[in-house]
């Protein structure tokens, strides 16, 4: 059997859509199955052994570049490789029309949410079959629940990311005893305050873990650098692919981290996690794992350092 997935973005969508594809290697043996996925992400679904081929997609960067010869004919390339094959079945998990369209674009039979169910309806149109999933259940299960409808077996599944964090050697990092502070999010409003860091930072250096805090924008990599520099002993992490992040992450014995992808990722690879939110809701899209993973705080009432620091302490146990 050869499948097709379709998920393309966020970080944390891609992450949540992993499990999908454990399900799939445990229920449908021997199958070919391939992900289509924005470019940005491509290296996520390539972390996890049972991918066959990652198919980048690259919507957000076209969008801005659509007077560009250059962007008409990677279009043209892209339905070019994705039309190659013929799927059994082509699962689009994410439920937008963007999704909907690119599914459109692979040959074999479209699967995806009922109008009802899709995030949004106009997506279902596109689909030959379409099914109706609760919207009232976490992201990750939603994705498997879809999964097990389109190709009958059973939702109850053990819970398995199946990442496997890559070999790297980081030559800058130095200990075993580490704390990983992710501190950026794509929205301003998501920030927790830099004062509560630091006091986060000071605790954790107490218990003899060194800060990490990784960054991606040159702006992160300030905010990275300024908190790092009242904290003697942590460190402001260089530029990091995402396959680096993985790694770094794979090493420590707590990440802490606002809303972000990479805080879902930490929870996928099995590291004790503690989410922060601040103006967002986690109880549909929070992190979620079968090891340490807690979420804290929600929209219009961010956690409080003492409460972080009490669940640090039952992590660290």
């Amino acid at each position: 059997m050869r499948i097709l997935l379709v998920k393309t973005s966020s970080l944390g969508d891609v992450i949540h859509n992993l499990p999908v594809l454990s399900d799939l290697r445990c229920s449908v043996p021997g199958a070919q199955i391939d992900w289509c996925v924005e470019e940005a992400f491509a290296d996520i679904p390539r972390l996890h052994p049972g991918v066959d081929q990652v198919i980048p997609v690259a919507i957000r960067r076209w969008r801005r570049n659509l007077g560009q010869l250059a962007t008409w004919r990677e279009l043209r390339d892209f339905r070019k490789r994705i039309g190659a094959t013929t799927y059994d079945v082509v699962l689009d998990t994410q439920g937008l029309l963007k999704s909907a369209l690119i599914a459109r674009q692979a040959r074999g039979r479209r699967c995806g949410y009922a109008a009802e169910a899709a995030r949004e309806p106009l997506a279902a149109r596109f689909y030959d079959t379409t099914f109706v999933i609760p919207r009232n259940v976490h992201a990750v299960e939603r994705n498997r629940w879809l999964a097990a409808a389109a190709f009958d077996y059973p939702v109850d599944l053990p819970l398995d990311y199946g990442l496997s964090a890559p070999a790297i050697n980081l030559d800058w990092l130095a200990g075993d005893r580490l704390v990983v502070l992710l501190t950026a999010t794509s929205r301003d409003d998501k920030l927790w305050d830099e004062n509560n860091w630091r006091e986060v930072g000071r605790a954790m250096l107490d218990r003899g873990l060194t800060p990490v805090i990784p960054a991606g924008s040159t702006l992160e990599r300030v905010r990275a650098e300024r908190i790092a520099a009242a904290l003697p002993g942590a460190i402001a992490a260089p530029p990091l692919t995402l396959p680096q992040v993985a790694a770094l992450l794979a090493r420590a014995s707590l990440v802490i981290g606002v809303d972000t992808g990479l805080a879902h990722l930490a929870a996928a690879l099995q590291v004790p996690t503690i989410a922060l939110y601040i103006a967002s809701e986690p109880a549909l899209t929070g992190v979620y794992g079968s090891g340490f993973v807690r979420n804290l705080g929600r929209s219009g009432a961010p956690p409080t350092v003492a409460a972080v620091l009490m669940l640090a302490t039952q992590a660290l146990r």
